[in-house]
C-alpha cells in the first residue's frame, strides 16, 4: 500500500489530482489544507511515501502571507522529516514565477531553495515543476486564473475584461499536470533534486483566448462544434463546459415545423458535416430529391418507414424497411433520389448526417420523385 500525502489537498490541482489517486488501487490517500493544523500534518507526514506539496498561496490578503505559506510551510515540512529521519518522495508544484522579482515569485524560489537543501542532507528524491499558468475543471473564477474568470463570466452573459488583448499567456491544463504527476507514483527518482515538465505547453493571446471562449457560448446559436482534434480548443472547450451553470445545462433546439412533422438540426461541424432528427407524421413521405456530391446517412430511432432509392438515369425503385428496434443505418450515395416514408402508426423519429454543412447558395439537393406517384 502506497501512502500519499497531498498538501493544498482543496485547491485547484489537489482536487484534481485526489480524484485521479483515488482511482488507483493499492493507494492510501490523505489531505491537508489550509483549515488543518501543524499537530495533524506531522502525524500524517510520519508514514507518507510521496507528498505532493501543492499547498499555496498566489494572491494572499498580505503580503507576508507569501513568505509565511509558501515558504514557512515547506521549511515545516522539511524540518519535521528530518527530525524523524524520513526521506519520502517530494514533488513540488512551483511556478513559472520563481524566476521573477515578485513577492510571489521570491516564496517559490524559497521554498525550491529549501527543498534543494532538503535533499542534499537527506539524499531525498525531490521533483519540482515550474507551472506556467493552469486551467481547467474547479479552478477559482475572479481569482487569480484569466482562463477560469473568462469562462464563468461568459457562461452567465457577464463582461470580460482584457486589459491588453495582444498579451500571450502560457497555459497548461490540470489534466496534463496531474497525469505528469500520477507518472512519479510509481517512478523512482534519483534521490536528489530533479525538474519535472508539463506537456503540452499552449499560447494564446488574451483577445484569441476570450474570442475562443465566446464562440463556445455561440455555439448553442451557431451549432457549430469547435475543432476537437485542435489539444488546446479540446482542452479549452471541456473546461469552458465545466462553469456551466447548473441551471443552464440544457437548452432548445430551433424547429421548422410543417405540415409533415418537425426538423431540428443538432451539430454542425464544416470537417465533419452536420446532423439533424425530425419527427414525421403516419403516411407522411419526406426527401425525393438527390444530391450531386453530398452523402448522408438515415437511422430511424422511433417508428417505421420504408427508404426507397432509384439511380437519377433509371427506373427500378429500391427498398430499405427499417426500424426504431434495429439501430441500422442507410447510405444515401450521391446520384440516387430518395425518400423515407412513414409506414407505422406513430410518430416516425429520424438521425440524419450530412457529410457537409447545408449552404443555401450552393444547396446541391435536386428534387425528382422516387416513384411516379408520389408528391415532391
Amino acid at each position: 500500500m502506497k501512502k500519499v500525502l497531498v498538501t493544498g489537498a482543496n485547491g485547484f490541482i489537489g482536487k484534481n489530482l485526489i480524484v485521479a489517486l483515488l482511482r488507483q488501487e493499492n493507494v492510501r490517500v490523505s489531505g491537508f489544507d489550509v483549515q488543518d493544523d501543524i499537530p495533524y500534518l506531522k502525524e500524517i507526514l510520519k508514514d507518507a511515501d510521496i507528498i505532493y506539496h501543492l499547498a499555496g498561496v498566489n494572491r494572499p490578503g498580505r503580503e507576508e502571507e507569501f513568505e509565511e505559506v509558501n515558504t514557512g510551510l515547506t521549511s515545516q515540512i522539511c524540518a519535521y522529516l528530518e527530525s524523524i529521519s524520513r526521506r519520502p518522495l517530494i514533488i513540488l508544484s512551483s511556478s513559472v514565477q520563481a524566476e521573477l522579482n515578485n513577492p510571489y515569485g521570491r516564496s517559490k524560489k524559497k521554498a525550491e531553495d529549501i527543498l534543494a537543501e532538503f535533499t542534499s542532507k537527506m539524499y531525498a528524491p525531490v521533483r519540482a515543476y515550474r507551472l506556467p499558468g493552469v486551467f481547467g475543471r474547479w479552478c477559482r473564477p475572479n481569482y487569480n486564473s484569466v482562463v477560469a474568470t473568462f469562462c464563468h463570466n461568459i457562461a452567465r452573459d457577464l463582461p470580460v475584461t482584457i486589459s491588453d488583448p495582444n498579451r500571450e499567456i502560457s497555459l497548461v491544463h490540470v489534466g496534463d499536470v496531474v497525469s505528469a504527476f500520477m507518472n512519479d507514483l510509481d517512478c523512482t527518482p534519483p534521490e536528489s533534486f530533479s525538474w519535472g515538465t508539463v506537456n503540452p505547453v499552449f499560447h494564446v493571446t488574451l483577445a484569441g483566448l476570450a474570442g475562443t471562449i465566446q464562440s463556445f457560448r455561440n455555439f448553442r446559436k451557431t451549432l457549430l462544434t469547435p475543432d476537437m482534434t485542435n489539444p488546446f480548443i479540446h482542452r479549452l472547450f471541456g473546461t469552458y463546459e465545466s462553469y456551466l451553470p447548473e441551471d443552464r445545462f440544457a437548452y432548445d433546439l430551433e424547429q421548422r415545423p410543417d405540415n409533415r412533422g418537425s426538423l431540428a438540426e443538432l451539430l454542425k461541424s464544416p470537417p465533419f458535416g452536420q446532423i439533424f432528427i425530425s419527427r414525421t407524421k403516419p403516411g407522411i413521405t419526406r426527401g425525393n430529391h438527390s444530391h450531386d456530391l453530398k452523402v448522408e446517412k438515415f437511422c430511424v430511432v422511433e417508428g417505421k418507414a420504408i427508404i426507397r432509392f432509384r439511380h437519377i438515369l433509371g427506373k427500378e425503385v429500391i427498398e430499405y424497411p427499417v426500424s426504431g428496434e434495429d439501430f441500422r443505418v442507410v447510405d444515401i450515395p450521391p446520384g440516387y433520389t430518395h425518400s423515407i416514408e412513414n409506414v407505422g402508426d406513430g410518430t416516425l423519429v429520424t438521425l440524419f448526417w450530412a457529410g457537409e454543412v447545408f449552404d443555401p447558395e450552393r444547396p446541391d439537393t435536386y428534387f425528382e420523385r422516387v416513384q411516379g406517384d408520389e408528391p415532391r
